[in-house]
């Protein structure tokens, strides 16, 4: 038997994958974080299935669980919130697993700051404007950054930031991105993306944490700074360019 970790998405139960979907439907044990999956999703998990909310629950709790629920030979749904290989604790919980002889696997799900990106209506690379996207969070009662993982060495490279977990601590990164990023370059803030509830803010470095307190958000948003916000007349890129051959490229980048 295997636990399966799921990348549930980010918060509306139709932005789960079909194969993750699936995994659910098979499933006879489903662990998941009850703060952020709606019940619908939890509908597709077979009648009986035992539901197990992680929220409250400490990691070698959620270890046992999972080992517990492999020993009575159920197939296991460990499901995550947005996708499993950015900021979804799986790295302890399989180096767990592993110690305790059970198997895993892993499906994608779609990450937070992809689906606040579809609701800006933005790609976040564009030609000759930002071909970059450092993804990066604030920290504040959390595990410590590593050395050199900061927001001003991130920030020297003029790329785009998406920042997580850092909405309050907002005036803070603000004051640290502005060395590098002028007070009009464009920002935005995405709480809730594809949830009830979804708020959108649009604006510049220097106007965007005023907004961000005006609108009350405090909890599950991405902040993104960067000129690729707001680009506009940039080139188009080579991908579909008429002048590419072909014949002789794959159709890539």
């Amino acid at each position: 038997m295997t636990v399966h970790f799921i990348g549930a998405g980010p918060g509306a139960a139709d932005l789960i994958t079909v194969r993750g979907r699936d995994l659910l439907g098979r499933c006879e044990t489903c662990l998941y974080p009850g703060s952020m999956t709606p019940t619908d999703l939890l509908a597709h998990c077979p009648d009986g299935a035992v539901l197990i909310d992680t929220a409250n629950l400490a990691l070698p709790a959620i270890v046992e669980r999972m080992v517990e629920a492999h020993g009575k030979g159920h197939e296991i749904a460990r499901l995550c919130s947005g996708d499993p290989s950015i900021y979804s604790a799986v790295a302890e919980q399989m180096r767990r697993l592993d110690a305790a002889g059970v198997p895993y696997d892993v499906t994608p799900g779609v990450p937070a700051f992809a689906a606040a990106a579809a609701l800006l209506n933005r790609e976040l690379t564009v030609p000759e404007v930002g071909q970059s996207l450092v993804i990066t969070r604030a920290q504040a009662r959390s595990t410590a950054m590593p050395p050199g993982e900061t927001l001003a060495n991130f920030a020297r490279t003029g790329t785009t930031l998406a920042l997580h977990l850092a909405i309050n601590r907002i005036e803070q990164v603000v004051d640290e991105l502005r060395p590098f990023y002028t007070d009009d370059c464009p920002a935005a803030v995405v709480a809730l993306a594809s949830q009830p509830g979804e708020q959108v803010l649009r604006g510049t470095l220097g106007t965007i944490a005023a907004q961000a307190r005006e609108a009350g958000i405090s909890r599950a948003a991405m902040i993104f700074v960067g000129q690729t916000l707001a680009a506009e007349g940039f080139p188009d890129s080579f991908l579909y360019s008429a002048t590419r051959d072909r014949a002789n490229q794959p159709e890539s980048l």
